[in-house]
Parts: C-alpha cells; sequence; structure tokens
C-alpha cells in the first residue's frame, strides 16, 4: 500500500513533467528537442499532418471526425507512427493541458477554418502553435462549443465579429477554456 505522502510526491512529480513537457512544447522550443528524445519515427524526417478518411476516428471517444461539423486536430507523439485525431479542437486542448500528458509531442496540427468547410472539414492543416484561435463564438463543432482554428489573424477577427468570441494566440488557451463535460449534448446522432 503506497502511503499518501508518496502518492502524492508521485502525482506531483507527474503533474510536473507533465508541465515541463507542455510547457516546451508550447514555447516552441521543445518539439526539436523532444523529437530527438527515443524517436523511433524517423527523427529527423519532416513531419507532415495527416487527412482525414471516412474511417477515421477520434482517439479519445472513437467518433467518425468526417461525421461531424467543425476544427479537428491531430497530435503526432514521438515513437508512434501513426497521429492521434480529434473530432474537435477542444478535445485537442483538454488533452495537452492534463496534467497527466507526458507524452512528447513531436507535432500537433489543426484546420484552418478559414479555408476549410465549416461543415465538412478536410485538408487544410496547419501546425497548432503558430494559428490563431477563437474561443466562445456561436458556432459549434462535434462537441458543442468549439474553439476554431485560423492560419491568419485577419481570418480568426472576421469570424469571431460575425460568430462573437475572442482571438486567442495558442499559449493563451487555458484548461477552462477546454471543458470537456457536457459536449455529449449537442450530438444528436448518438
Amino acid at each position: 500500500m503506497t502511503s499518501p505522502t508518496l502518492r502524492c510526491a508521485c502525482h506531483s512529480r507527474r503533474r510536473f513533467l507533465g508541465s515541463a513537457a507542455w510547457v516546451l512544447a508550447a514555447s516552441g522550443t521543445g518539439l526539436p528537442l523532444l523529437a530527438g528524445c527515443s524517436d523511433t519515427t524517423g527523427g529527423n524526417a519532416a513531419l507532415t499532418p495527416q487527412d482525414i478518411e471516412a474511417g477515421t476516428s477520434c482517439s479519445l471517444d472513437g467518433m467518425l471526425l468526417a461525421d461531424y461539423p467543425g476544427p479537428k486536430a491531430q497530435i503526432h507523439h514521438v515513437g508512434q507512427a501513426a497521429p492521434d485525431f480529434f473530432c474537435d479542437t477542444v478535445e485537442l486542448f483538454s488533452t495537452l493541458l492534463a496534467a497527466e500528458q507526458v507524452r512528447a509531442v513531436r507535432a500537433v496540427y489543426v484546420q484552418d477554418m478559414g479555408q476549410a468547410d465549416w461543415e465538412h472539414p478536410r485538408g487544410h492543416w496547419i501546425d497548432a502553435k503558430s494559428a490563431f484561435y477563437v474561443h466562445g463564438s456561436r458556432r459549434h463543432g462535434s462537441m458543442g462549443p468549439t474553439i476554431a482554428s485560423f492560419a491568419q489573424e485577419g481570418d480568426a477577427q472576421r469570424f469571431a465579429q460575425a460568430n462573437g468570441g475572442r482571438v486567442l494566440r495558442f499559449a493563451d488557451v487555458t484548461t477552462d477554456m477546454a471543458d470537456l463535460s457536457g459536449g455529449g449534448q449537442y450530438d444528436t446522432r448518438m
């Protein structure tokens, strides 16, 4: 049986390691640094986002991405050949900002909703760290309210003016913005 002190220290260590990995990745210096650590997917090979196919499912809940509107996302982890896909950017941020997230990240991509069709988004993948985001708009993604992603700040500003919300950068998104509670209430297909 683990003592409460040991359990707390272990949890604190995991939280610290997860936060440290996330800070490095979010700062822009961590991705190349992390890519060299036990990377079995080719090390220096350039990563490119994978497109959504009819059977591409969300890594968190198994939902088929092609069946739902709004921006999608993908994370490429060190040592993992295929990316983890997310049917919504809120799920992406919830995963990345979770204290227990300690897997090293090679790349994160979101869709440029200034180019992609909102109802049937395909392609138009951009680096998540350089994207502009709109939080609090009236537009919904697969899990209800979403965080819209854009390559150009002007597109994000126009979207916010038309649909409400506030324009943010990658590092400005917080855990309270990435709340997954109640998302299923918006899915009328389940």
